[in-house]
């Protein structure tokens, strides 16, 4: 198949996870990762990239998608095709498919704004922490993002070997910036 109608047809088929809920998007989900399309990544156990997936960004994607296989997912790098905003990751584990938009932080006060580029490309976001920040910033920006994002669900964190899931119910408590930062340290 020609890689331009490649291109377009995985394209249309992760536009239509913006308009599926519930279990079609999960169907979508797992139809998306049986592609053929996913390829083994060398060197690696249990991530799968399609071959658009190798782009500048992919280091990143690669160094986050280790610790995902690290904490029992299977990791699928999505390709990025033009035109079109989509998240970076399928993770499955024990069954359950979950799509993933991966935010790098690097900065000391990035994470708002990585968190605002996400709204619109999934509901789960993955904040991969590469530099020290502070657990009250990070939980007043998390709490800010599922207050803009009414169907936001999840911000899975990864710090070093620590992982941190945050889900909406918890975030808009009253008490979630207090015990998040007890918990982030």
């Amino acid at each position: 198949m020609h890689k331009g109608i490649f291109m377009n047809n995985i394209a249309l088929e992760l536009a239509r996870l913006h308009v599926l809920k519930g279990a079609d998007f999960v169907r979508q989900l797992k139809m998306l990762a049986q592609l053929k399309i996913f390829k083994p990544v060398e060197n690696e156990k249990d991530i799968f990239a399609a071959e658009a997936s190798h782009h500048e960004d992919f280091g990143s994607l690669l160094d986050a998608a280790r610790k995902a296989v690290d904490l029992g997912y299977t990791v699928y790098i999505l390709p990025n095709p033009k035109g079109i905003r989509t998240a970076d990751f399928i993770f499955v584990q024990h069954g359950i498919y979950k799509m993933y938009d991966l935010k790098t932080i690097q900065g000391k006060a990035s994470v708002g704004n990585r968190l605002w580029e996400s709204i619109g490309q999934t509901y789960h976001v993955l904040l991969n922490m590469n530099t020290r920040y502070n657990g009250g910033r990070l939980a007043a920006e998390i709490k800010t993002y599922f207050e803009a994002s009414p169907q936001a669900c999840e911000v899975l964190i990864f710090r070093g070997k620590q992982v941190f899931t945050v889900k909406r119910k918890f975030a808009l408590q009253k008490s979630f910036v207090m015990e998040f930062r007890k918990r982030y340290g």
